[in-house]
């Protein structure tokens, strides 16, 4: 029943809430209310799917902007740094979830970024809007993995979302996400069942001195660090 439940609740406040969002997205030029709403809509599905979230590292947040890094487990990640981050942020995404019906409008209302990983030139625009959005003060989230892990273990990382940092030059905030696997596999449309979804934000890493050349080394330093809040064995974990 609850999975029933949670199925219907998902459409309905996705089609309601996406026709909100499309016309408050004309007047919030700022992306205020646009976030607010997005939060509400996670939080929303969290709260109907029976599922709580539990969130550590908040002192590690201090001056945003940041690229934020986390792994990727499954698409209970995004309802989970949506309604619990406490930080307006915007998404780069793959190409093909912008034409999903209500999803992809949403996204391409609230100015998340579109990146076509088959064409080079595509993405080097979509590298330099991030860039000018990030500058600007505007908070990213990026899966370097690029691809939902289907047992929870950390994949290779992807260098493109490395040479994104080191061209703007702002601090990596890496969060470490732990559960959602477990609570709704690669492939699951709705959680399996209810539980908590664990979040372990890390100290900021510094990468203004940085040259392009050092790509290899920062993104060792990122999945070292986010191996660790995985584990359990960050500093901000108990």
């Amino acid at each position: 029943m609850r999975k029933i439940l949670s199925f219907i609740s998902l459409i309905i406040s996705t089609i309601f809430l996406s026709t909100v969002f499309i016309i408050v997205s004309l007047f919030d030029r700022k992306g205020e209310k646009i976030h607010r709403i997005r939060r509400f809509w996670a939080g929303l599905h969290l709260k109907v799917c029976g599922i709580h979230v539990s969130l550590k590292g908040l002192d590690n947040i201090k001056k945003p902007p940041y690229i934020i890094m986390c792994n990727h487990q499954s698409a209970l990640d995004i309802y989970a740094l949506l309604s619990s981050l406490p930080l307006p942020f915007k998404w780069i995404a793959k190409r093909q979830l912008f034409f999903i019906p209500f999803i992809g409008w949403v996204m391409k209302s609230a100015g998340d970024i579109s990146l076509d990983r088959e064409n080079p030139r595509e993405a080097l625009k979509a590298i330099e809007a991030a860039v000018r959005k990030i500058r600007e003060g505007t908070n990213i989230i990026i899966f370097p993995e690029g691809t939902r892990s289907k047992d929870g273990t950390l994949l290779p990382f992807k260098k493109g979302g490395f040479s994104l940092a080191l061209r703007a030059g702002v601090p990596i905030l890496p969060v470490g996400i732990c559960g959602t696997n477990r609570l709704q596999p690669k492939g699951s449309f709705i959680p399996l069942e209810k539980g908590v979804i664990y979040i372990n934000i890390g100290e900021e890493i510094y990468i203004a001195d940085k040259g392009r050349a050092a790509k290899t080394e920062v993104m060792n330093t990122v999945r070292a660090e986010i191996e660790r809040l995985i584990r359990g064995r960050g500093k901000t974990v108990e």
